[in-house]
């Protein structure tokens, strides 16, 4: 066993005595379709505060996206076993996803009042998901909670003056899917994302990843909406003001906190329609997660005629120009990029196409990185065995 391993150990065997919630066998045999009402009452914040270790961060980190249907499954006891298997050290999970679903019954007042726990009748219970982090304590895995803030159709149907709205009536603006988007300038939305992390960090995740930290990606959008609290600020002020909020307010915690972005805000000089721009964000965080999925670039970027077939080449391009917009800014943040594990168009991505993604990151000096899979299944033929 890994010294680190031997320590982390250890720091599962103190908070097993300690708080004595759980038997391993319930996270084991999780049904595959969760079932309404398998939670116990929701946690409370001074429970968990005394007793909870956290997994320490990576010198190195390597990780899977773990999505809020796979975790209420069998797939994240699967997911953890592939950690221990591989080099895999770290996991993404969905504490709050894009539907606005939180993952397990929460103490958080907005939560609850909203029913963003219970909302499809599905949630972790307590006793598992306290199975669940010990676990991952146990064999030294990073457990990150994605949270996802602008977009929450549950909070922006329950709570209309915190929605997007349209300048023709001042109703809630909808997406081409129908549905309702959080202002990025009410205060608010970040003070909600804000709870959710710390209850979060108190439960026993090391780290918060915050998701959809933007405006809505629809060119009809200047057009249509209007924002009472905008104040004379541009989206990319309104962005950096935000997230530099949620670093100070969770900068008590400890916990590291991270953004996701576009791909392409390290290339594009503008804020790309959604508040993202690359000078603006990078200083606001500790990690920026740029999601370079080679199937998002259009095609011809960087004078490639079809990106996605040139996972190498494209990336290459994407790190070079990071590299270039991070010069010279104080605290830039680090750079983990999410590499694409999905097929969209040809060619079919198989392990040849994710380790050319992460070569071209290694060669540009980025040893860190995420696989995203929208359904959370993996290519295991892509991943080192663990050393």
């Amino acid at each position: 066993m890994k010294p680190a391993k031997q320590i982390a150990a250890v720091a599962f065997l103190f908070v097993f005595l300690a708080c004595q919630q759980h038997v391993e066998a319930e996270a084991q045999t999780a049904p595959q379709n969760p079932k309404p009402g398998l939670a116990g009452s929701a946690p409370t914040a001074d429970s968990v505060r005394s007793v909870v270790a956290h997994v320490p961060t990576p010198d190195t980190l390597r990780g899977l996206y773990v999505n809020r249907w796979a975790a209420l499954g069998r797939k994240l006891n699967t997911l953890i076993g592939v950690a221990k298997k591989t080099e895999i050290n770290a996991l993404v999970i969905d504490v709050k996803d894009d539907r606005g679903f939180v993952l397990y019954r929460s103490s958080v007042p907005l939560a609850r009042e909203i029913g963003a726990d219970t909302a499809d009748g599905h949630y972790m219970s307590r006793s598992r998901l306290r199975a669940a982090l010990d676990t991952m304590l146990a064999h030294d895995i990073y457990p990150i909670a994605r949270i996802v803030v602008a977009k929450d159709p549950v909070l922006a149907r329950k709570k209309l003056a915190l929605a997007i709205k349209r300048k023709s009536d001042r109703k809630p603006w909808l997406d081409k899917k129908g549905n309702p988007w959080l202002d990025p300038h009410q205060p608010a939305v970040w003070q909600y994302a804000v709870d959710l992390a710390r209850e979060a960090h108190d439960l026993g995740f090391s780290e918060v990843q915050f998701d959809y930290v933007r405006f809505p990606d629809e060119k009809r959008l200047v057009d249509e909406t209007v924002y009472p609290l905008a104040a004379g600020r541009k989206r990319e002020q309104v962005i950096r003001e935000q997230l530099g909020f949620l670093r100070d307010q969770l900068k008590p915690t400890g916990m590291r906190v991270t953004a996701d972005v576009f791909g392409y805000t390290a290339t594009d000089t503008t804020d790309m329609g959604i508040g993202q721009r690359w000078e603006m964000f990078v200083d606001q965080v500790d990690v920026v997660l740029p999601m370079v999925y080679p199937s998002h670039f259009a095609r011809n970027s960087y004078q490639i005629r079809y990106p996605n077939a040139h996972p190498y080449k494209t990336l290459d391009h994407a790190f070079k120009d990071m590299a270039s917009r991070s010069a010279g800014i104080t605290n830039a943040a680090e750079i983990i990029p999410w590499y694409q594990d999905f097929t969209l168009g040809p060619p079919r991505y198989r392990a040849p196409q994710i380790r050319a993604q992460i070569k071209a990151g290694y060669d540009n000096g980025l040893q860190s990185w995420i696989l995203w899979n929208p359904k959370s299944n993996y290519t295991l033929a892509a991943l080192q065995p663990q050393q």
